[in-house]
């Protein structure tokens, strides 16, 4: 898999500015005892980017708190209230996955708003692409509770943000190695917020099954993509061929935002699938033409998985040179009967619709 193109690494005005939220208060975010969701993969994540992209290439975003507003667009009020005073307590277990300490509502609060910045920066033209290092990740949040790591759905609320802002129709893709949950009940009966997830199937929450597609009027604009453990970056390619661009050539998203977790990761040690780092560079590439051919260019990045660091250092490097134009070719060859399968069930699932 080569690089077909794009503005040479070390010229900044040759690349495509990248707009950053970072903060450093995500850091402070962290549990009592050891966890996977550590601090130290912010510090990841940063050394990933900064590698890629120069300092003069990159503007940043400052964070705010969400405000009542865009956390109500997403999220259940008396959940926000709840949550908020479950924080004031110090350290503890929202459930058996998912920590806070004393310094995780300001962190959630600000991830949530950094994002929502983020998006309003890109619909005011300051430029077209951006990435979002944010702690705590976000998509398994639903509207009504905190699961798996997440507090508040960054992604969700961000896209609720877009489409406040006159941006109207969202593309949501979600590659982390699990399903989205929170994100696609929060948009599931909306037709004009596509959702799309590709995750190891069977794995944790044990939602996205190829069947579920949405409800109401959303029916057909959530695409699930349970892929079987193993899958590689052959699976991942022939997936984007065949389902996920041609979902959002359909669509016609005026944003495209990325749930861009990294533990699909062949390094990773939550999941079972291979991917490579250059493979999430090749998906975020096909992303940003997509975005091109619309006319637009808008696509953002939010952070959310990756548990090696190594590989999630390479991984947001890889991301990030795609963001700022460089141009890497989707993998093709060979693939497994049972990776085919599930491509095959989600293309059979929309057109029974």
């Amino acid at each position: 898999m080569l690089a077909s193109g794009g503005p040479a690494r070390d010229d900044p005005a040759s690349m495509e500015p990248l707009l950053v939220v970072d903060d450093a208060r995500f850091e402070r975010h962290h549990a009592h005892g050891v966890h996977p969701e550590r601090p130290e993969r912010l510090e990841a994540a940063r050394a990933g980017l900064n590698g890629a992209i120069p300092k003069a290439a990159q503007r940043a975003i400052a964070t705010r708190e969400a405000t009542p507003q865009e956390l109500a667009s997403v999220h259940q009020g008396d959940y926000v209230d709840s949550l908020e005073r479950e924080l004031a307590h110090g350290f503890g277990q929202l459930d058996a996955d998912t920590y806070y300490s004393p310094a995780s509502r300001e962190a959630a609060w600000h991830a949530a708003g950094g994002a929502a910045e983020l998006v309003r920066a890109i619909a005011a033209g300051e430029a077209r692409r951006g990435f979002a290092l944010l702690r705590p990740p976000g998509h398994h949040a639903e509207p009504d509770r905190a699961m798996g790591f997440c507090l508040l759905n960054n992604v969700a609320v961000a896209a609720r943000a877009a489409q406040a802002m006159g941006l109207r129709r969202i593309a949501i893709v979600d590659w982390d190695v699990h399903h989205g949950n929170g994100t696609q009940h929060a948009f599931e009966e909306d037709p004009n917020v596509l959702f799309v997830s590709l995750h190891q199937w069977p794995l944790y929450p044990g939602t996205g099954a190829a069947s579920e597609i949405g409800r109401g009027a959303g029916a057909g604009a959530t695409l699930n993509l349970a892929l079987p453990p193993g899958s590689g970056d052959e699976v991942y390619g022939e997936a984007f061929r065949r389902a996920v661009l041609p979902a959002i050539d359909a669509h016609r998203p005026e944003l495209v935002l990325v749930s861009a977790g990294f533990d699909a990761h062949a390094r990773d040690p939550l999941a079972q699938m291979e991917l490579s780092s250059e493979a999430y560079g090749a998906m975020a590439s096909a992303l940003v033409e997509r975005a091109e051919a619309l006319g637009h260019g808008r696509v953002a990045f939010v952070l959310e998985g990756g548990y090696d660091l190594r590989a999630l250092e390479a991984s947001v490097a890889a991301t990030a040179r795609a963001a700022s134009g460089e141009r890497v070719e989707l993998p093709e060859g060979r693939i497994a009967d049972d990776a085919r399968a599930a491509i095959d069930a989600t293309l059979a699932a929309l057109s029974r619709r």
